[in-house]
């Protein structure tokens, strides 16, 4: 069993500021209240090894401490627990239900908490993962080592604007550490500055991408790696494939200033890539990778091609006053950046500035004498080193500060969205690139959904003035919204944000449900592999689950398939997509047993038939 920390999580559940479940809402959008874009991040590591083991594994993300507990007495002989330093306090408390409830369970430890040292952890652990999570499984389980790339599970995060659905992202496990070795990185010095390739080949991304787009046309996807673009012969081949293809994409990815400065906006779009992460950290912060363009020029020439900016800067520099912060700050304003994050330098063991503070006796002495009270706050939301002009509430106070001025002077990040697709739209709409001009399509498309958001922003956000002219603009280049869509602003936008402004006010609906997901768990039921001639891939860490079929059906896989499912929905409430590959053959009669096999749990099993032989159209099963 492998599961992540229990909910509730958050500081009126006594954790540090910026712990939960989201990292948009906790870290980025925090203060803009109705307008915060929200999306569940789940411990995709968990799900990334469950399905690269040959042992059965179950997965529990932010089970309730009654879910774990019901979980933990059916017996499991390994338990593995996910942490980080700021929810060391919730791993203990885990630990201790583990010992209780199943005693004979072993215990693994892994994520980004285990950079604490053996005789922290020793307690707690049986085992410690501090390396590439599948390959350390194997090993503890005694199977053989695989090699890269592993198999890619499917996981989808649903991103919500006015408690509305609005989106899903593909997650795209590409790479783990990061060789620039910043001096206050864990996810750098983690891995002792090597850049881990997941996916080694733009084939082996583009795959991954492909099997997303079978199942939603309109996925967005994030891929997850520290600076993707530093790989340049991935991402050289990524664009070849996405151009072949001549579906317009949008990824949003992490990179560096250097790695920007290599490439130029357009060639970004044609790789699909249209939102990047970048550091802007500190004027004098001197790190390598912010060589490059300067970031004056760089930003306003990726936002006018279409490009989101997602920038983050750090406070707490040696060299920094109040004064200076809030001339960076006011600089980084006038760049006018998509989305912009915030945070405390903050000293991580294994780190650089860690050995530095240690050495220079600087951690405040309050933290250096209770060091469980300092795991607690290494969320980037507070101020533990002494520094040389300021206090910790002087820099606490001018986070506060950085945060609120940048919502008050740009406004909701939702509308910095759609006004720099709006820049991309007047520059591609009529490009002479048969990609960008379907990529300026896509744009409007997105532009138009968001027009019910518009009037809400004129009523309730910082500047109505700036959402008004956004109006306009879009109009002009546009065309005036549909009358569907003007109801929407008129009637249901305006009651999804008293819904929303109420859900936040009295904390509710703030906490996911328990998702649950098996892998392997029992005799035939839905697993993997080959049925004869048909191979079956699964993908359980979607919503619903996804069954791909690809080669030839016969009566024994017709027979079998539709067993496995059945029995997979007697255990689980899910529901389940079978996707067909095209030239998946099958006959009429083998089809009929599929389909009475299922007609029991027609309302739970849908059927997408992209390009398969039409034969495959008879499978029916939303008939009445």
């Amino acid at each position: 069993m492998l599961t992540s920390v229990c909910r509730p999580l958050g500081s009126a559940h006594g954790d540090s500021p910026s712990v939960g479940y989201e990292l948009l809402h906790g870290q980025v959008t925090r203060v803009q209240g109705i307008f915060s874009p929200r999306a569940t991040h789940q411990t995709f590591a968990l799900d990334y090894i469950a399905a690269n083991l040959d042992a059965s594994a179950v997965v529990l993300h932010y089970p309730s401490r009654k879910e774990l507990i019901r979980e933990l007495r059916k017996g499991p002989a390994i338990v593995g627990v996910s942490f980080l330093l700021a929810t060391f306090h919730r791993m203990k408390e885990m630990v201790g239900l583990i010992r209780k409830h199943a005693p004979n369970a072993r215990v693994v430890l892994g994520g980004y908490g285990t950079v604490l040292d053996d005789e922290t952890l020793a307690p707690y652990a049986d085992h410690i993962c501090r390396e590439e999570g599948v390959g350390f499984f194997r090993a503890l389980l005694g199977e053989p080592p695989r090699a890269l790339p592993y198999d890619h599970p499917l996981v989808v995060s649903t991103l919500r604007v006015l408690s509305a659905p609005v989106g899903r992202t593909g997650m795209i496990f590409a790479g783990l550490g990061c060789p620039h070795g910043c001096d206050f990185c864990c996810t750098s010095h983690f891995f002792k500055r090597r850049h881990v390739r997941l996916l080694p080949t733009g084939d082996d991304i583009f795959r991954v991408i492909e099997r997303y787009l079978e199942i939603d046309p309109q996925m967005s996807f994030t891929i997850l790696d520290e600076d993707f673009l530093v790989a340049k012969d991935r991402a050289a081949r990524l664009r070849e494939l996405v151009q072949a293809r001549g579906t317009p994409l949008a990824i949003f990815a992490f990179a560096t200033v250097k790695a920007l400065s290599r490439i130029t906006p357009r060639e970004l779009l044609e790789t699909g890539i249209d939102g990047v992460w970048m550091g802007y950290e500190g004027r004098r912060s001197g790190y390598a990778k912010q060589e490059g363009r300067p970031v004056q020029e760089l930003i306003p020439d990726l936002r006018s091609h279409g490009i989101k900016v997602l920038t983050s800067m750090i406070l707490g520099f040696d060299y920094q006053t109040a004064e200076i912060v809030r001339e960076e700050l006011a600089e980084l304003m006038e760049l006018k950046p998509t989305l912009g994050q915030f945070l405390i330098y903050g000293p991580t063991p294994g780190t650089p500035f860690f050995e530095r503070v240690m050495k220079e006796e600087r951690l405040q002495p309050e933290l250096a004498e209770d060091r469980e009270r300092y795991y607690k706050v290494c969320d980037g939301f507070t101020a533990m080193v002494r520094h040389p002009s300021l206090t910790s509430a002087d820099i606490e106070g001018l986070q506060r500060e950085c945060f609120e001025t940048d919502y008050r002077v740009l406004g909701p990040s939702v509308l910095r969205t759609v006004e720099v697709m709006l820049q991309g739209w007047k520059r591609y709409h009529d490009d002479g690139s048969a990609y960008l001009r379907a990529k300026a399509v896509r744009w409007a498309e997105e532009i138009r959904r968001a027009y019910p958001l518009l009037p809400v922003a004129k009523r309730w956000g910082p500047n109505p003035e700036a959402a008004a002219r956004l109006m306009a603009d879009i109009e002009a280049a546009l065309g005036p919204p549909s009358l569907a869509r003007r109801c929407l602003a008129v009637a249901a936008a305006p009651l999804a944000a008293a819904w929303t402004r109420f859900t936040l006010q009295h904390d509710r609906f703030q906490h996911p449900r328990l998702q649950r997901r098996s892998y392997r768990c029992s005799r035939w039921t839905l697993r993997p592999g080959t049925i004869g001639s048909l191979r079956v891939e699964i993908e359980r860490a979607l919503k619903p689950t996804v069954v791909r079929l690809e080669g030839a059906l016969d009566r024994a896989s017709a027979r079998r398939l539709a067993a496995g499912i059945l029995t997979y929905l007697k255990t689980t409430d899910a529901h389940v997509h079978l996707v067909v590959a095209e030239g998946t053959h099958a006959t009429r009669r083998y089809l009929r047993i599929l389909e009475k096999g299922l007609s029991r749990q027609r309302h739970r099993v849908s059927v997408a038939i992209p390009s398969s032989p039409a034969i495959w159209k008879m499978l029916d099963l939303n008939k009445s």
